[in-house]
């Protein structure tokens, strides 16, 4: 279902809004009135991220707690079918890392787990800058739902974690086994794939992965960086669910 959006309107992100009353939060009240020069009785977009856009009106532009009534809200009722979850360990140039969390957003995923395998060469991350990348990208692509951003897991934590759908490790190691991603993933399914460091996923990586049920995927005939393979991966899921 598509919805008619006004294009021209400022967008801000407004997660626990519950009433046609609301303060923005000191950042987009800053944003909204001291960047934007925005006034009272100004239309802007609210987006909570849960399913609902809202139009709304500037009642008072102070640039610290700027509030605004609500005058119209649409609110998509339920997600897709399936639901997509990607497991990708961060990119030592995390600007690399901060672009795949903006194009998945933009793609449409639903949980992103960043996790530490042996080959990691980035082990720690900053959650509070990328939950803003992923906020803006959530705000810039109009999504009525924000992805949901975990912290950061081991490989173990995350193999052995409860899982109720298709599970995929992709690789780059040569196997008989291993197939396309389109040829073995079922439409409709809630899926979680799993994207390896710069340095791939180690061959004991994959096996205690294929014991815990995961299927071995190739993504690409050709050698994908991880934040690009991560990327292709959820486009190949959104596409084959159209």
């Amino acid at each position: 279902m598509y919805y008619k959006i006004n294009l021209s309107m400022h967008i801000f992100f407004t997660p626990d809004i519950n009433t046609d009353f609301y303060t923005l939060s000191e950042e987009e009240s800053r944003h909204c009135v001291k960047v934007l020069r925005m006034n009272v009785d100004e239309k802007v977009m609210l987006i909570d991220g849960r399913g609902k856009h809202y139009t709304a009106e500037i009642i008072d532009n102070h640039p610290k707690r700027c509030s605004v009534k609500v005058t119209d809200v649409v609110e998509k009722q339920n997600r897709k079918e399936y639901k997509l979850h990607i497991a990708l360990a961060p990119t030592k140039n995390i600007a690399r890392f901060e672009t795949f969390l903006e194009k998945i957003t933009e793609i449409g995923v639903d949980e992103i787990i960043p996790f530490v395998s042996r080959y990691s060469e980035r082990k720690n991350i900053k959650p509070e800058r990328l939950e803003k990348v992923i906020i803006s990208a959530t705000k810039q692509s109009k999504a009525f739902f924000k992805p949901e951003f975990h912290n950061l897991k081991n490989f173990n934590e995350l193999i052995n974690s409860d899982f109720n759908g298709e599970k995929f490790i992709a690789h780059c190691y040569d196997s008989d086994t291993k197939k396309h991603l389109k040829e073995v993933y079922e439409k409709r399914k809630d899926v979680l794939i799993l994207i390896g460091p710069e340095g791939d996923f180690s061959e004991g990586e994959i096996q205690q992965a294929v014991s815990k049920g995961f299927t071995e995927v190739s993504l690409s005939d050709s050698r994908l960086r991880t934040e690009t393979a991560g990327i292709v991966a959820c486009q190949i899921i959104d596409f084959m669910n159209v």
